[in-house]
C-alpha cells in the first residue's frame, strides 16, 4: 500500500491540474511536461536501467513525428494512423543501429548515436518526399475525431497523461521482469553479467528497441499537437539532449525520475523563453550545460535519489528509537 501511495497522489494531482489552473498557457505547459516525461521515460529504459547513454534518441522521436504527419500529407489519412507505422520504422531502425553501436561502451556509444542522429537529419533535410527543409504539415482543421486536432491544450493534456501512465506501467513491468534484472546487472558490470549467463547483447538490443518504440509515440504525439514537423523540430540534436537531461536531473534508472526532471526543466525552459523571447535562444545551451555539470559534480543519482536518501535517513533514527523502547 505504501508503494501505491505516492503514485496515487501524483495521478490525482495530474488529473486535477487543468481544473485548478485553467489558463491556456498553464494547460499547454502541463501538456508539454507530460509529453517530454513520456520521451524521457522511454529513454530511461536504455539510458537509466541499461546504462547505455544514447544522445541520438531523437531519431526515433523523428520517426514518430514524420510518420504521423506523413500519413496525412502523403496519404490523406489521420495522423493517428501514422503511429503504428512510426513504431515499426523506429523499432527496425533501432535493430539496425543497435547491433553495431551497442557493441561500444561509454562515450564511444554516445558519440556513435550522435553521428547516426545527425546523419538522419541531413538525409531528411535533403529528401523532397519528406518535405526537405520545409517539413510536413498536418490538418489545420479537424475533419473527424481521429485527426486529434484540438483548439485547446486540455484534450492533449489528458491524452498525454494516459500515454504516460501506460509508459510507466510498461517500464515498471520491464524492471520487475527477468529483462529488468539483466539490465541492472549489465549496468553494474557487463563482464560480470556475461560470466553469470546473462545474454547482455540481446538484452540491450531489446531494451533499445522498446525504448525506440515508446520514443516514436512521443514524437507522433508532439507532431499532432503542433501540427507540423521539420528536420529541426523533429530531428534536432537538442531534443535528445533535453530528454537525457530530464532523466538525469530527476533520476536515471528510477521509475519516476524522468517525470520529476520534466516537471522541473520544461517550465524552466518555457518561462525563460517567455521572458527573453528570441534573445534567449543561445541561453538554452548554457542552461543545459550548467545542469549537466551540476548533476555530474554534486548529485549523479538525480533529485529523486537525493529525496529517497533523505527520507531514508529520517526513517532510520525513528526505527532505531522505536526498537530501543521495545520490551
Amino acid at each position: 500500500m505504501r508503494r501505491l501511495l505516492w503514485p496515487s497522489v501524483f495521478l490525482a494531482l495530474a488529473i486535477a491540474y487543468p481544473l485548478l489552473l485553467a489558463s491556456p498557457f498553464q494547460q499547454r505547459l502541463g501538456a508539454l511536461v507530460l509529453l517530454y516525461a513520456i520521451a524521457a521515460s522511454a529513454w530511461n529504459i536504455v539510458g537509466g536501467y541499461a546504462g547505455q547513454v544514447s544522445v541520438g534518441h531523437v531519431v526515433f522521436f523523428g520517426c514518430g513525428a514524420y510518420a504521423a504527419m506523413g500519413s496525412y500529407a502523403k496519404f490523406g489519412l489521420s495522423p493517428l494512423f501514422g503511429i503504428p507505422g512510426g513504431i515499426v520504422i523506429a523499432v527496425a531502425l533501432a535493430a539496425i543501429i543497435g547491433v553495431p553501436t551497442l557493441r561500444l561502451s561509454g562515450h564511444y556509444f554516445s558519440m556513435a548515436t550522435i553521428a547516426v542522429a545527425e546523419t538522419m537529419r541531413l538525409i531528411v533535410t535533403n529528401t523532397e518526399w519528406l518535405g526537405a527543409a520545409v517539413g510536413l504539415s498536418g490538418p489545420t482543421v479537424a475533419r473527424n475525431v481521429f485527426d486529434l486536432s484540438f483548439i485547446s491544450s486540455l484534450p492533449y493534456y489528458y491524452l498525454f497523461l494516459g500515454v504516460l501512465v501506460i509508459t510507466l506501467l510498461i517500464t515498471w513491468w520491464m524492471t520487475n521482469s527477468r529483462m529488468g534484472f539483466y539490465l541492472r546487472a549489465i549496468k553494474d558490470s557487463e563482464r560480470a553479467a556475461r560470466s553469470l549467463g546473462a545474454p547482455a547483447s540481446r538484452t540491450k538490443l531489446y531494451a533499445f528497441m522498446l525504448s525506440a518504440a515508446l520514443t516514436s509515440v512521443a514524437g507522433a504525439l508532439y507532431a499532432m499537437m503542433v501540427g507540423f514537423v521539420d528536420p529541426e523540430s523533429g530531428l534536432g540534436i537538442l531534443i535528445s539532449v533535453k530528454i537525457l537531461i530530464m532523466a538525469a536531473l530527476g533520476g536515471a534508472g528510477l521509475l519516476f525520475g524522468p517525470v520529476v526532471g520534466a516537471a522541473i526543466l520544461v517550465p524552466l525552459e518555457e518561462i525563460s523563453n517567455s521572458w527573453l523571447g528570441g534573445k534567449g535562444a543561445g541561453l538554452t545551451f548554457v542552461v543545459y550545460g550548467a545542469i549537466i555539470l551540476l548533476i555530474a559534480r554534486f548529485q549523479p543519482g538525480g533529485i529523486l535519489s537525493l529525496i529517497n536518501r533523505t527520507v531514508g535517513k529520517d526513517r532510520k533514527p525513528a526505527r532505531a528509537e522505536g526498537a530501543g523502547h521495545a520490551p
